[in-house]
């Protein structure tokens, strides 16, 4: 990996690290699970609101084919998942595939599709805070973050 990003992986690593705040983000990270806040809140929307259901649901199938992509490109890369020895991960992974962040992925997949149906700025607020919560749990460089913050965007820019 390149040093800026093994760099700035350590920095996220050291930094506000209490307890409390490690399982805080931990918590929160499982949010962004297989895009799971995501689906979640493409669902309620089609469920609270019939006349734009179908958009909705149409931001839906694009957080799941933003997964998907992502899933299809970690098998292609397979770079692994960070090891520092000092600063072991703080979360457990279903692979050991990192690149690019799936959290990052359907979040920002997400955000872009529903920001025309719900406001924007929580939406964004909520996918990089996801995305950033990966390299602070040690299971993916910035890099991978980053990397899947542009494949989801581009993905659901590209079924706008």
């Amino acid at each position: 990996m390149g040093s800026a990003d093994v760099a700035l992986l350590r920095a996220l690593r050291t930094h506000l690290h209490q307890p409390p705040v490690e399982n805080a983000v931990r918590r929160f990270s499982l949010l962004g699970d297989h895009g799971g806040v995501w689906l979640a809140t493409s669902l309620a929307g089609a469920a609270a609101a019939p006349a734009r259901r179908q958009r909705f649901l149409r931001a839906a199938a694009t957080i799941v084919g933003a997964y998907a992509a992502n899933q299809t490109i970690k098998v292609i890369v397979r770079r692994r998942r960070p090891e520092l020895p000092d600063l072991p991960q703080l979360t457990s992974t279903q692979s050991r595939l990192s690149y690019p962040s799936a959290h990052a992925t359907t979040s920002f997949a997400g955000a872009r599709a529903l920001s025309p149906l719900l406001p924007p700025a929580p939406l964004y607020a909520l996918a990089v805070s996801l995305a950033l919560s990966r390299p602070y749990l040690g299971v993916h460089y910035p890099s991978d973050a980053l990397a899947g913050a542009v494949l989801g965007t581009a993905v659901a820019e590209l079924r706008s």
